[in-house]
């Protein structure tokens, strides 16, 4: 069952999509979406988590720039569209808009107060700064951007943190990777998982890089830690 919440900030409203497990009280993921705004792919993560028993929310990041972007990866134009957006992107902005949305879905009817969260490229980058800031209870970032100039933020982080980090990644490259394991790899509450031969976004159920296989031990990996810590 899914629906559309509205969220407001002292800045203005925004929209985000809500998928509804048939059993509640439970908990909620807020799903940070990557460049390409909520479109079908992250609509589908939601539906997927709430098949898996959780209120899954996916929140309008772009509004302050164009709200309602849809879009996808299957076209030169929408690639230019979807960076003309990561550029013009407020990064402390958005992380302010996620944690509004975890203070209003820890409140929804049917959640039972706990709330994670998790993000995909843009939205990794995202989901790593959340972990830091915001009082999530447990967040995963898969495959995140930039986190290579943020990693003294983890000096921040009082809850778990999963991240997902495929070793050919195009956005991120090895010497960036090399600055995030260095700095990350021991902090007692991160665990980071890497996936030889997959390039960036190896998740993304009809993206060119995508991989069964990895995605699947992924998702594996990131349904037992959600259960694990909001459960």
């Amino acid at each position: 069952m899914s629906e559309t919440l509205t969220i407001d900030t002292p800045d203005g409203a925004f929209s985000a999509y809500v998928a509804r497990p048939t059993t509640t009280p439970a908990p909620a993921v807020v799903v940070i979406q990557e460049i390409f705004g909520v479109n079908k792919v992250m609509r589908d993560v939601c539906d997927s988590l709430a098949a898996q028993g959780f209120v899954a929310v996916c929140p309008d990041l772009f509004w302050r720039i164009e709200p309602g972007i849809d879009i996808t990866d299957q076209s030169e134009a929408e690639w230019k569209k979807a960076f003309e957006l990561y550029n013009a992107f407020d990064v402390d902005a958005g992380v302010s808009d996620i944690a509004a949305t975890l203070a209003v879905v820890r409140a929804l009817p049917g959640v039972n107060g706990k709330v994670g969260a998790v993000g995909y490229c843009l939205g990794g980058l995202l989901a790593f700064l959340t972990a830091a800031r915001t009082d999530s209870d447990a967040t995963i970032a898969y495959y995140g951007v930039g986190i290579e100039k943020h990693v003294g933020e983890a000096d921040k982080l009082a809850r778990p943190l999963l991240m997902h980090i495929a070793e050919e990644d195009q956005f991120v490259p090895k010497e960036a990777q090399k600055v995030i394991l260095g700095a990350l790899k021991d902090h007692p509450q991160i665990a980071i998982h890497t996936y030889p031969g997959r390039d960036h976004a190896f998740a993304r159920v009809g993206g060119e890089h995508y991989d069964a296989a990895d995605a699947g031990s992924a998702n594996a990996r990131s349904l037992a830690f959600f259960k694990s810590n909001l459960g």
